[in-house]
């Protein structure tokens, strides 16, 4: 039986060893897996950052547009405006004797 004993003791023994061996792969792996979240994470802040970036640019972009296109509109209304001023007070001043001579004609009739 003494055989048979060492047998079973080595099988034992190589189990035991083949154990070991699965535990510390088990930890290694848990450590692999820990340093790859931490790696994905990082990566994950980093694109976040340089998204926030390309969308900051591209807002100023869009905003700085806007304002041209508004600030030229402003100009364009204020110089309608403009224009429309002149033509009104253009009619005035030619229809403006008309109307003076019209109310003194009319006082002095009455």
């Amino acid at each position: 039986m003494s055989v048979a004993e060492s047998k079973v003791s080595g099988i034992v023994k190589a189990l035991s060893a083949l154990e070991d061996d699965l535990d510390s792969l088990n930890t290694k792996l848990a450590d692999m897996k820990k340093n790859l979240n931490i790696k994905a994470q990082n990566e994950i802040d980093e694109l976040m950052g340089k998204t926030r970036e390309m969308a900051t640019k591209e807002a100023e972009v869009i905003i700085n547009d806007a304002k041209s296109k508004a600030e030229s509109e402003s100009a364009k209304i204020a110089q309608d405006g403009e224009a429309k001023l002149q033509e009104v007070q253009s009619k005035i001043d030619a229809g403006l004797n008309d109307a003076v001579t019209h109310v003194v004609s009319t006082v002095l009739k009455a």
